[in-house]
């Protein structure tokens, strides 16, 4: 049987002619994954092959930048030059998200912090525990990560997040960390570290404005919850 590469296809089936003629946005996800393989195997198209590689991971584009190389290649149709290329460009996308939110936008809620924060660690497997810190107008001056964990905890030295924020003259922070379980529900130990960077702030005269738990589609506000 003939391997049925893009070439072969009807002309309004090209998702690269596609993509001239109509924009990136009038593109799938499956047809922009199909323009980076380039070709499906003898029985079927790139864009089914995208559509099934897709469907394994229940069309979420998280879940497959996950994907090792292992994974991806055990695809018929898949060799290692193709799936380094889908590992490469969802790696980059991720990069630019990163980017969006690293710039220094200003703070007006927890659903800001939410916004900034999902795309850095809501996807993560592991638990990681990062500091936002703000000047007297509530304007990011910088972020950082204090520690990072395994699957369920991550140790938090509480001397590191004051540290920073002298050197920033800070006057507010906002610490935040990720629930790979996504379980929103703060544990004893959360409800524990967060009153001890509180009053440690009371001492240095940098308040703690908020504690967000961060999971890939939610999140958990101390402040809002009234837990402060």
């Amino acid at each position: 049987m003939e391997k049925l590469t893009i070439k072969s296809w009807a002309l309004d089936d090209r998702p690269r002619e596609k993509l001239v003629a109509k924009g990136r946005n009038a593109l799938s996800d499956a047809e922009l994954i199909a323009i980076l393989i380039g070709s499906g195997n003898r029985e079927e198209t790139a864009v089914a092959l995208s559509k099934r590689i897709l469907k394994t991971v229940n069309g979420n584009l998280n879940a497959l930048a996950k994907l090792s190389v292992e994974k991806l290649t055990a695809f018929k149709g898949i060799g290692l030059a193709k799936a380094i290329s889908i590992i490469t460009a969802l790696e980059l996308g991720k990069r630019k998200q990163l980017e969006i939110a690293l710039e220094r936008p200003k703070i007006t809620g927890s659903a800001d912090v939410a916004n900034t924060m999902q795309s850095i660690i809501g996807h993560l497997e592991h638990e990681e525990f990062w500091v936002i810190y703000l000047n007297n107008s509530n304007k990011v001056v910088a972020k950082g990560q204090i520690s990072k964990g395994g699957l369920t905890a991550t140790l938090v030295d509480v001397r590191l997040v004051f540290k920073r924020a002298l050197e920033l003259a800070s006057v507010g922070i906002i610490v935040c960390h990720n629930h790979p379980s996504g379980k929103l529900q703060p544990s004893a130990a959360d409800k524990q570290l967060t009153l001890k960077i509180k009053e440690a702030g009371i001492t240095l005269d940098i308040k703690l404005l908020d504690h967000l738990i961060i999971t890939e589609k939610a999140y958990f506000s101390f402040a809002d919850e009234g837990l402060l």
